[in-house]
């Protein structure tokens, strides 16, 4: 079944009227792009998620999808009507109906982590047989290896993750950090998520590279120590649970702080160096890998 595709381009300050008004005059859908996506005047917006600013860009493409069977022009005609003091510009496209899951699939690609470690979405084929391959499906939890946060992380493992090494991946989501620390070598890996579709996405993905790993709840209290814990969520959550995660780690040992933008990486620092010795940092792309040894 084909939908008929409108484009509004607008200001930031309208971009919430507009959207529902849209769906008023029977828009099914509606999203919010920034207009100079990749651009060189792309305006950049680093915000967590539950984050309740709401802020836009400056300028805006909001794009509603409607059945065919709706008259485009009358739509076109009424928003004009109703923000007739602003400079609204159209576009309209017929969008054919697709196979979903293989569109989802195309957007996925294998990523090079570096000459020694790959991720491999399940539907790719292997490119170097020589590396270790991570066979991922990341369903509805976080983590394909696209992220900088993600990538910092896997790297940051692969070179110092071995058999005498026991991991604790704080916030799992996909499992992806966990299968990766396995696949290395790890004596003994735990991965660990309050969301539990993320656990049971993170078995799934286990299961399809053949390791062990020890999942749990957080809720699920456990005592233990390991020798690296490594924690790719939100610079907020960071912070709370810094005595916990501080916990985990036995002395000597290495504690891997992903998922903080440059301009929290100081907060997180002076939080953690209550327990741990702060090395020097990694970035990748406006985002930042805090390590440190606890003491």
């Amino acid at each position: 079944m084909p939908w008929t595709s409108l484009n509004v381009q607008t200001i930031k300050k309208n971009v919430d009227s507009i959207s529902d008004y849209l769906t008023l005059l029977g828009a099914i859908s509606t999203s919010i792009e920034n207009t100079n996506f990749n651009k060189s005047n792309e305006e950049l917006i680093f915000d967590e998620p539950n984050n309740k600013s709401h802020e836009y860009w400056k300028n805006n493409t909001v794009t509603a999808l409607f059945e065919t069977t709706i008259d485009i022009e009358l739509v076109k005609i009424a928003l004009q009507n109703k923000f007739i003091d602003e400079n609204l510009s159209f576009n309209s496209a017929i969008v054919q109906d697709q196979d979903w899951v293989e569109l989802i699939h195309s957007q996925f690609f294998p990523i090079k982590i570096n000459k020694k470690l790959w991720v491999i979405p399940t539907w790719h084929k292997i490119k170097d047989k020589n590396a270790i391959n991570l066979f991922l499906d990341p369903g509805l939890a976080f983590g394909t290896g696209a992220h900088p946060t993600t990538h910092l992380c896997l790297s940051w493992l692969s070179h110092n993750v071995n058999d005498d090494k026991t991991v604790l991946d704080y916030g799992c989501g996909s499992g992806i950090l966990s299968i990766a620390s396995k696949k290395l070598g790890a004596k003994k890996v735990f991965g660990v998520d309050i969301d539990l579709k993320a656990i049971e996405t993170s078995q799934e993905n286990a299961k399809k590279n053949n390791v062990e790993i020890f999942w749990s709840n957080s809720q699920n209290k456990k005592n233990f120590k390991v020798n690296i814990v490594v924690a790719n969520i939100l610079s907020s959550a960071l912070i709370i649970l810094a005595p916990v995660l501080a916990s985990f780690c036995e002395t000597d040992g290495k504690i891997v702080l992903s998922g903080i933008l440059e301009p929290q990486e100081k907060l997180i620092k002076k939080v953690y160096s209550k327990w741990f010795d702060i090395e020097p940092s990694t970035s990748k792309e406006g985002w930042v890998m805090v390590i440190g040894t606890k003491r």
